[in-house]
C-alpha cells in the first residue's frame, strides 16, 4: 500500500472536474491522508481521516460519482472512527480500473475485498448510499463472519425494493446520452429543491468522464438476509422518488433479524447524505456507539 499523492499530469490538474472533486473535498474539514492502493484491478484512491487507532468504518458512495461526496458527513463521524472513502473503480474519480476490468457484481465485489485486505481492515462498520448501499448489503451477506460488524444503509436501492417506473423513466434520458448530464432528472427526484451549486456542477462535470461498465445491483435473496446476523441502519429519504420508501421500509423490518428504520424527513435520495446532514449524522453516531 501506498501513502503518498501520485504527481498527477498537467491535463488530469486542470481537469473542471477534479477542480469541483477537489473543492467538495476541501469542504470535509479535516485532516486527509490521500491513499493510492494497487490492486490486480488498477488503482484505487482512498480519502482517509480520523485517529488511526479508531475502529474503521467504510463509505462508499453512490453510483457515478465519488468519495467527495461525504463532504457533510465526514468530519462528524471522523470523531469517533477511522473513516475510508474509497473513489468506487470505475465511476468517475481517481481510482483508475486499467488492470483487470471492472464488468459484474462478483468483480466490484472482489474488488472491494481486496481493497479491504490491502488497506489492512479485517473488520469494519460499512456505510453505503444509493448503489454503495447495495455494494455494502451484498459484501457483507458474502463476507465471512465478523468482517461486518454493523452495516448503515442510506435509502438503499435494490436492497428491499426495486426502482420505481417514473424513476427509470425520467432517468432513461441521462443513461442513453450521458455526456449531457442528468440535470432533468436530478431536479425531477428533487422535487425542485435547491441543489447545491458545487455538488451540481461536479454531477454535471462527471457525465463527460469516461467511466466502466455501468453495473446493476441485484435484491439479494430472502433467505440470505434472514441470516445476516450484524446490526442493520436504514435511513431512508422521506422525499425519495427513486422506490417506494414504505416497501423498502416494510421488507427491511420484516426480513432483517437486527434492524433500525428511520425516515429523514425533508430530504431526497441524491441529496441525503447532504441536505440538512445534521439528524443523518446524529443517526449515524448514535448507531455507531450503539453496545
Amino acid at each position: 500500500m501506498r501513502t503518498s499523492r501520485p504527481t498527477e499530469s498537467a491535463s488530469e490538474a486542470l481537469s473542471p472536474y477534479f477542480t469541483a472533486y477537489e473543492k467538495l473535498l476541501a469542504r470535509w474539514n479535516v485532516p486527509i491522508e490521500t491513499v493510492d492502493v494497487p490492486s490486480q484491478f488498477g488503482t484505487t484512491r482512498v480519502n482517509v481521516c480520523g485517529p488511526a487507532d479508531a475502529p474503521p468504518l467504510v463509505l462508499l458512495h453512490g453510483g457515478r460519482t465519488n468519495s467527495a461526496y461525504w463532504y457533510a458527513n465526514a468530519s462528524v463521524l471522523s470523531r469517533t472512527r477511522r473513516v475510508y472513502a474509497p473513489d468506487t473503480i470505475g465511476d468517475p474519480g481517481h481510482s483508475r480500473n486499467d488492470g483487470r476490468p471492472v464488468r459484474s457484481r462478483e468483480d466490484l465485489l472482489d474488488w472491494l475485498a481486496a481493497l479491504l485486505n490491502d488497506l489492512g481492515i479485517r473488520s469494519a462498520d460499512l456505510c453505503g448510499h444509493s448503489f454503495g448501499a447495495w455494494l455494502a448489503l451484498t459484501y457483507a451477506l458474502r463476507a465471512p463472519a465478523g468482517t461486518v460488524n454493523r452495516l448503515a444503509l442510506l435509502d438503499p436501492t435494490q436492497c428491499f425494493a426495486g426502482f420505481a417506473p417514473a424513476c427509470l423513466w425520467h432517468a432513461l434520458p441521462g443513461l442513453l446520452r450521458p455526456a449531457h448530464g442528468d440535470d432533468a432528472y436530478l431536479r425531477w427526484e428533487s422535487g425542485g429543491a435547491a441543489l447545491d451549486p458545487e455538488w451540481l456542477d461536479m454531477q454535471r462535470l462527471g457525465a463527460r468522464v469516461p467511466t466502466g461498465k455501468l453495473i446493476a445491483g441485484r435484491r439479494p435473496a430472502a433467505e440470505s438476509l434472514r441470516a445476516l446476523r450484524i446490526p442493520v441502519l436504514v435511513l431512508l429519504a422521506e422525499r425519495s422518488r427513486v422506490h417506494d420508501i414504505r416497501k423498502v421500509g416494510e421488507t427491511a423490518r420484516s426480513i432483517l433479524p437486527d434492524v433500525t428504520v428511520q425516515t429523514l424527513p425533508g430530504v431526497s435520495h441524491h441529496m441525503i447524505p447532504f441536505e440538512r446532514p445534521d439528524r443523518l449524522n446524529r443517526s449515524l453516531a448514535e448507531f455507531l456507539e450503539r453496545a
